[in-house]
């Protein structure tokens, strides 16, 4: 998107949320819209088409909708060469030459530490600093509509992108396990064999869990790119610090802090693979997501409720 075409679209945005009209640079401002649901539900629109008609967002998904595809056929290759083999090789994936399915779970297990929350680093890290960027944020802090309500549509509509993106992975996943691999009841990790629609959904839930692993990396770039002008800056720290945490969740001497570092249960949805199922995991990560959230997030309005709009 070009910069007149940003800057035409934040004056429209300002419109919408109640800013009156914009010409040639200058806001005229008339009037005060109540902070409605219907407003915030515009304004969430408005956020939602200007992430997902975004090139970058496109090739974004398109990355990641091609992993599963490239994992499946890697193993098919693999399968066909060794006749069943698959030695050594980690149990989502011989799982899979068993049952497609299985690489649903499988793609999201390569996909998760790494490509997910890259993608998503990038988005969320651009959500703010990207706009101020291009010179369209200006339109929308002097907009009527309120900067609570406006961080509040960033961050939902970043939590869109993480369904979407997750929602990419798995049904590339799936379309590629029934192509290349057969399907029918699935044998758990646990060792339980259950039916395919059981598996099914199973499968949705695993997606959802996985998805909303990323609120608190959503939280911490809105964060981010509210203390910045440069969306390049703001995206470069988010995936560095996802790749920083990693890291340090990796050593053991860190014991004592790797349970609140956000990345630290995100496998915890194989739990879900078992009979019965186990919560425990899933509830520790999904509450320490809230967490960030919250801290983050409180952090992310603290800074913008007080943005200069002038800058």
């Amino acid at each position: 998107m070009s910069r007149a075409e940003a800057t035409d679209a934040g004056a429209a945005r300002a419109e919408a949320t109640g800013a009156g009209t914009a010409r040639a640079g200058a806001v005229l401002v008339t009037g005060r819209r109540p902070q409605t649901a219907s407003g915030f539900l515009a304004l969430f629109r408005n956020e939602l088409h200007l992430t997902f008609r975004r090139m970058r967002t496109k090739v974004l998904l398109g990355i990641l909708a091609a992993l599963p595809i490239l994992i499946g056929v890697v193993v098919k290759l693999n399968t066909d060469s060794s006749r069943g083999g698959g030695g050594g090789a980690p149990s989502f994936i011989a799982q899979t030459t068993q049952n497609g399915l299985f690489l649903v779970f499988t793609a999201l297990a390569v996909a998760l530490p790494v490509f997910l929350p890259m993608t998503v680093g990038v988005v969320a890290g651009d959500s703010v600093a990207g706009e101020a960027a291009t010179g369209t944020l200006r339109y929308l802090l002097v907009a009527p509509a309120g900067r609570t309500r406006l961080l509040a549509a960033k961050f939902t509509a970043g939590l869109v992108f993480c369904m979407a993106a997750t929602a990419a992975v798995a049904l590339a996943a799936l379309a590629t396990g029934a192509a290349l691999f057969p399907l029918g009841e699935v044998t758990l990790i646990s060792g339980d064999t259950i039916g395919f629609a059981d598996a099914l959904l199973r499968a949705v839930l695993v997606a959802g869990v996985v998805a909303a692993s990323l609120a608190g990396l959503v939280a911490i770039g809105l964060f981010v790119s509210t203390l910045t002008g440069s969306g390049i800056a703001a995206m470069a720290a988010t995936v560095g610090l996802v790749i920083t945490v990693q890291i340090l969740d990796a050593f053991p001497q860190l014991d004592p802090i790797r349970p609140f570092l956000f990345t630290h249960y995100w496998m915890n949805f194989s739990d879900l693979l078992r009979e019965p199922m186990y919560w425990d995991g899933v509830w520790k990560d999904l509450g320490l997501q809230a967490a960030y959230v919250a801290v983050f997030g409180s952090a992310a309005w603290a800074r913008f409720s007080s943005r200069d709009i002038s800058a």
